[in-house]
C-alpha cells in the first residue's frame, strides 16, 4: 500500500526550488543518463509530486549516484531543472533525514 504525505512536497521545497510540474514524463532524462545507473528523474519527480516520502527515500542511493551533469536537463524538452530539483532532494535528505545542519 502507497503511503502519501501532501505535505511532502512542501517539506522538499523549505529551502529549495524544487520544480517538477512541466515535467511530460517523455522518459528522454532516462535515457540520456551518462551512468545508466537506475535513476528514473520522471518517477522520482512524480513521488514527490504525490507525496509518497518512503519511495523517494528508497532511492536515496540513486539520487546520491546522479552526477549532476546536467546532460538530462540539456535534453529536457520541457524544461524541467533537474539537477536542481536532485540537488533539492538532497539537501531535504541531508536536513531531515539525516539530520545535517548547514553551519
Amino acid at each position: 500500500m502507497l503511503k502519501t504525505d501532501a505535505q511532502f512536497v512542501k517539506c522538499v521545497k523549505a529551502d529549495t526550488e524544487f520544480n517538477a510540474f512541466a515535467c511530460i514524463n517523455c522518459g528522454s532524462c532516462t535515457a540520456l543518463c551518462p551512468l545508466g545507473i537506475d535513476l528514473h528523474p520522471r518517477t522520482l519527480f512524480r513521488y514527490v509530486l504525490i507525496g509518497a516520502r518512503d519511495k523517494v527515500l528508497q532511492n536515496t542511493g540513486n539520487i546520491y549516484s546522479c552526477l549532476l551533469c546536467k546532460m538530462c536537463e540539456d535534453n529536457c524538452p520541457a524544461d524541467v531543472p533537474i539537477a536542481e530539483n536532485i540537488r533539492s532532494l538532497r539537501s531535504y535528505i541531508n536536513r531531515d533525514v539525516f539530520r545535517l545542519s548547514r553551519g
